[in-house]
Parts: C-alpha cells; structure tokens; sequence
C-alpha cells in the first residue's frame, strides 16, 4: 500500500487540484482520499458550523457523492474509490489518528490532502504545492518544507529566496488548469514503482 500526502503553503494554491489530478492519472492505484482539515474557525465549505467542539474533537465525513461542489467530492468525481473529509483543531489532530490509520489499513493506496498530518505519519511521497504569488505561508507548510519529495508550482513561477528545499527536492510544474503534469505522475509513478 502506498501513501501520497499532498500539503501546500496557503488556501488556494491547488492542493485539491494535485489530488484529485493524481487520482484521475493513476486510476488503478484505486485510492481513498482523506482531506484533513484543521482549524477551529468554525467554518465548514464557507458556512458556521459545530461541528468540532470541546465535546466533539473531530469530525468525519465520507463523501458519497461525485461533484466539485466538495473537495471530497472532487476526489471521487476523480476516481477515488473512497473519500472523506476530517475536520479538527489543530490541537486535537492527534484525537483523529486513529481514525485515519484504520481507514489506512484498510484502502489500497491513500492520498491524504494534509500538512500536519506528517506529524503522525511518514508517508511514501510528500508533494508540496507551491504558489510564490500567494504570500500566506502556513506555519505547518513551512516546518514540512525540508521534507518533501517534490515541490509543485506554476510553471512560470520562481522560489522566493526565503524558502529553501532539501537537496534533491523536485521541483515540478503546475500548469493551471492542469496541476499535475505528465512529468508529476512519472515522479509519483518511479517513486511508487509503478
């Protein structure tokens, strides 16, 4: 079984894009998808919610229908085999672990659309999403950085100087719409040996 996480510095640099774009490349690798979300904003798709509360730490939905209406519906929409959305606070994040490895024990192959869930967990390929024109950086984007495989950013984009990648990193294109390129999925595939 493989585990792909994808992680990115900011909102809205294409990180749902790389994984729902992995999914539809790699159809036979017949993925769960898992997005974890972590806040405590209290928002969920643009709407208040309580859904993640002193009483009720995490909460977890699995998608069960293909549209780009959700990112887990996206993911399926994409081809996954399953999906679903976890959502918690960044300090309950440990609270959902086990939730996540089970449903790891029991899929083929995992893509996971996360940062800090690579506190908890080593994955087989870290893919970091990249976008130098968003100026946000996420505090867990960055302590990650180091550690990805391959970094994905527009094309035409250049690493602002401040952010500094392990020797080795691949550095991909993104070509919007397009997020994952011919050259992304022969990565992913190598690394995976597929």
């Amino acid at each position: 079984m493989a585990i792909v996480v994808v992680g990115g510095h900011s909102k809205n640099v294409g990180k749902t894009s790389v994984v729902a774009g992995l999914i539809a490349a790699m159809p036979e690798m017949r993925w769960t998808a898992i997005k974890v979300s972590v806040s405590g904003h209290g928002i969920c798709s643009g709407e208040n919610c309580d859904c993640v509360n002193a009483a009720h730490t995490v909460a977890v939905t699995e998608e069960k229908v293909a549209s780009t209406e959700t990112d887990s519906g996206r993911f399926l929409a994409a081809g996954a085999a399953r999906s679903f959305w976890v959502r918690t606070r960044a300090e309950d994040l440990a609270e959902a672990m086990p939730w996540i490895r089970r449903e790891l024990e029991q899929a083929e192959n995992a893509v996971i659309e996360s940062n800090s869930v690579l506190e908890f967990l080593q994955p087989d390929i870290y893919l970091s999403v990249i976008d130098p024109a968003v100026e946000d950086f996420k505090d867990s984007a960055q302590r990650f950085l180091e550690c990805a495989d391959a970094v994905l950013m527009p094309e035409d984009a250049t690493l602002a100087s401040q952010m500094e990648l392990a020797k080795g990193t691949a550095v991909l294109p993104m070509r919007p719409p397009v997020y994952v390129t011919r050259e992304t999925v022969e990565f992913v595939r190598k690394r995976l040996k597929f």
